[in-house]
């Protein structure tokens, strides 16, 4: 299944059905009066969190949604029929923006959670209801009102607890196969994943968390380079970030200089994102001696004057994977404890949580429309040449929908 996490779809909801004029005409009854019956309401749209939905794949083709009009009404005071409301299935984690204010409509992140995004006509009035003491043949009806209608752009999210982070071939997919059973692809050349790949993780009897293995971040992510801003959104959500560096890389760079590379690239996309909780993880230590291991740690960390944990492991061999896997959940398991007893922390964490996703958004839109300036040739490239446009990026897996 292609993985789509961005489409723009047009939302028309039904229009109310109008009123009836008629009155009653029967044999030996006269003056009967009037009957006209009210129309139905139109069908609204909804939005709806779906359990075998992962993917927003089924709005590229599709991008336009009509709900059913109501009926209009009829004689002998017969109502007409409400139009059917319509659900449309979305993947966990799914924003819904408004694409004309770029307001943020909802935001859909519980299971079988529904969203109201084009609200039904309300019926209108037969005349019967314009039926008084002094006036008792009315020929006043009303019509029904018209369906809301919105364009709207469908942002997905995955949602994760613990996601990994850092440069291509760092080890992120070997280390998600290691602790769990996703199975990303695996391959010694960059970019071999080209999607998030979540898998979840168990530590114990009900105990668990989910984790994200998200493409390889490059020098240049935070303006549309490699894999661009499509995936480092995805960062935005997780909890606990695992920031991989492969202790020999075969270039023979400086593994210290990764990790600066990665943590630039974040504080350009997001300067918030940078302040959540990250741990240094050291892979690959397999293909070094003990004496070697330890002079690059120390290197490493003298030079990044790092003060967060620090993990050595292998995820080929699957050396030290289980101590992280638990030490993850036990800080999940303490921020949630922490969330519980503290508000201060709580509140100090939502309004996080919020920055990075406005930073975010600002971030991503400021890039769409420096590239639109572009095409419409408002923008010299000479003055834009870092924002690399990756629209005409085609991969084997991905597909991206504006």
């Amino acid at each position: 299944m292609k993985f789509v996490d961005e489409v723009s779809i047009t939302v028309k909801a039904g229009d109310g059905g109008n009123g009836c004029m008629s009155f009653r005409r029967e044999k030996f009854i006269p003056k009967g009066g009037p009957d006209g019956g009210d129309g139905g309401d139109g069908g609204s749209i909804y939005l709806e969190v779906a359990d075998n939905c992962n993917t927003l794949v089924d709005y590229r083709y599709t991008r336009r949604f009509n709900a059913r009009r109501g009926e209009n009404g009829r004689g002998k005071d017969c109502t007409g029929a409400k139009g059917e409301d319509m659900f449309l299935p979305v993947p966990i984690g799914t924003t819904v923006i408004d694409a004309g204010t770029q307001e943020i409509i909802g935001d859909l992140t519980e299971p079988g959670q529904r969203l109201l995004v084009a609200q039904g006509g309300f019926h209108g009035l037969g005349n019967t209801r314009y039926k008084s003491s002094v006036n008792r043949a009315p020929r006043q009806t009303s019509q029904g009102s018209l369906g809301d209608q919105r364009d709207l752009k469908l942002e997905l999210k995955v949602l994760a607890d613990v996601g990994l982070l850092g440069l291509p071939n760092a080890g992120k997919s070997t280390l998600i196969r290691a602790i769990s059973a996703a199975k990303p692809k695996v391959a010694d050349y960059p970019f071999t994943t080209m999607v998030p790949n979540l898998g979840v993780v168990d530590v114990g009897q009900l105990r668990s968390f989910v984790i994200a293995d998200i493409p390889g971040v490059i020098a240049g992510a935070a303006e549309g380079a490699g894999l661009g801003t499509r995936f480092l959104k995805h960062l935005s959500r997780t909890r606990l970030l695992l920031h991989l560096v492969d202790m020999a890389p075969p270039d023979g760079g400086d593994p210290a200089e990764s990790v600066e590379t990665i943590i630039h690239e974040l504080g350009k996309f997001s300067p918030s994102l940078t302040m959540r909780e990250r741990w240094l993880v050291l892979n690959k230590c397999d293909q070094l001696m003990e004496d070697e291991q330890q002079a690059i740690l120390d290197d490493v960390v003298e030079k990044l004057e790092w003060e967060g944990p620090v993990f050595v492991i292998s995820a080929a061999e699957r050396q030290g994977t289980e101590e992280l896997a638990k030490a993850a959940m036990n800080w999940l398991d303490e921020r949630v404890q922490r969330l519980e007893d503290d508000e201060e922390y709580a509140a100090e964490m939502a309004g996080l949580d919020k920055a990075i996703e406005d930073e975010a958004r600002a971030h991503i839109q400021s890039l769409d429309d420096r590239r639109a300036q572009r095409k419409q040739g408002l923008l010299d490239n000479e003055d834009d040449e870092d924002d690399t446009d990756d629209d005409d990026e085609d991969g084997p897996e991905i597909i991206y929908v504006r």
